[in-house]
């Protein structure tokens, strides 16, 4: 059966890579890599460091596939990639897509994903995306200061531009709350008790909050 991972390795340091990402690359045929250079090699991949640092200190050997990578930010390059995907398909199970930090922010993962949900949504729907440590989190360990503390909160904005789309996360509420204040600007999904029993996720704002461990998210929605 197909299964696709898309597994983000964190800010850099191999050991801050998730016990789960671990497992994924662990149970993968292959591991997709992308590089910036044309002619397919790792000499610049720091992606790739990171995966032969795991392959060597927990005693695992991959197939590994090249996805040459240019930062261009272009349509073509994204369906190349997903074409090397569907490709490795033919001849491996398993395949983990790898990326740099976390693929919830700044990363290729969905701009793949929303590729191959249109064109081969099977892939899709058995594909599982791994979060990861972020670089901002990974520096705010470092100097040992916290991003948010009680009442504060925190913005992560490109450097290059001043006005920009936003996906917000709403935290912190107490049982019994009322959800008005959370203004909808693109799609608000519910989470209540995340990998607790219990867990619930749903696509709508729920007017009450029922749980302490409640998270909203309204998720920007490109146009």
């Amino acid at each position: 059966m197909t299964k696709l991972y898309m597994v983000s390795l964190g800010p850099g340091d191999y050991e801050l890579i998730t016990l789960k990402a671990l497992k994924a690359l662990k149970d993968s045929d292959a591991i997709c890599i992308p590089t910036k250079s044309s002619d397919n090699s790792f000499k610049r991949s720091m992606t790739y460091k990171i995966v032969k640092q795991l392959m060597d200190e927990y005693g695992f050997e991959k197939d590994i596939v090249p996805m040459y990578t240019p930062m261009r930010f272009k349509q073509e390059d994204w369906q190349r990639q997903v074409d090397i995907i569907f490709d490795s398909f033919n001849t491996y199970d398993k395949l983990s897509f790898v990326t740099l930090g976390d693929s919830a922010v700044y990363s290729t993962v969905y701009y793949l994903l929303d590729i191959i949900k249109e064109q081969k949504n099977e892939v899709y729907e058995a594909c599982e995306v791994i979060p990861g440590v972020t670089s901002f989190s990974h520096a705010s360990a470092k100097v040992k200061k916290p991003l948010c503390v009680g009442d504060s909160s925190f913005l992560i904005r490109p450097l290059h531009k001043s006005k920009v789309p936003f996906t917000t996360v709403y935290m912190r509420p107490k049982i019994g709350m009322e959800t008005q204040k959370v203004k909808e600007k693109g799609s608000v999904y519910t989470f209540e008790n995340l990998n607790f029993q219990g867990e619930q996720i749903l696509d709508f704002k729920k007017e009450n909050v029922d749980k302490y461990m409640t998270l909203f998210i309204d998720f920007h929605e490109p146009k």
